[in-house]
């Protein structure tokens, strides 16, 4: 008979998030993970077979956490411009530093190296169009699109701060994206 299970996997995936946030991802280790979540590096084996399944289901986990959050801004933000800055705003990490952005990068590359989490980030991809979308257009053809350029503007504006890093990210970025949608929306912004 197995033992039960006393650690919930969300909580060694969320420390091995942690891990390779602090530390990169080249340090996602068992034993980095063990350390700060108690188990032994052979458990945390047995449980996830190898690191590269390690990797993967930690940032599949991340994923999951990050669409949750997603809906629930879906729900609770105005439809309006401002509402998709908000929105925007609400997804940057409290206290993000430029070594957090940094760092950030670092682990949005093992995103790019694995298919199924470069799938994720496709499916993300669109729902964040859409959830910024509405907020901007009433257009049914013009929703995804310009939610898609909202976001790249985002994610450009989030790369310039991590040089300059003269204001916070949030106010970097808001302000950067009422620019954006002050040239993209002109009168019809209601800003």
């Amino acid at each position: 008979m197995a033992r039960p299970r006393t650690i919930a996997d969300e909580a060694i995936l969320d420390a091995a998030m942690h891990v390779m946030y602090e530390q990169g991802p080249d340090a996602l280790t068992f034993a980095a993970v063990s350390q700060v979540i108690g188990l032994s590096p052979a458990t945390l084996v047995q449980r996830y077979g190898s690191k590269e399944a390690f990797v993967q289901a930690a940032m599949l986990r991340a994923w999951d956490v990050l669409d949750a959050r997603m809906a629930e801004l879906d729900a609770s933000e105005a439809i309006s411009p401002e509402g998709a800055i908000a929105f925007v705003v609400a997804l940057i990490p409290s206290g993000m530093t430029g070594q957090d952005a940094a760092q950030g990068l670092s682990v949005l590359r093992e995103d790019m190296r694995d298919p199924v989490l470069r799938a994720r980030g496709v499916a993300w991809r669109k729902v964040l169009a859409v959830a910024l979308g509405r907020r901007l257009t009433n257009e049914a053809g013009q929703v995804e699109r310009l939610g898609r350029m909202m976001a790249s503007q985002w994610q450009g504006a989030q790369v310039w701060w991590g040089f300059e890093q003269s204001q916070s990210p949030a106010e970097a970025i808001s302000a950067e994206l009422r620019d954006w949608c002050a040239a993209m929306l002109g009168g019809k912004a209601g800003m």
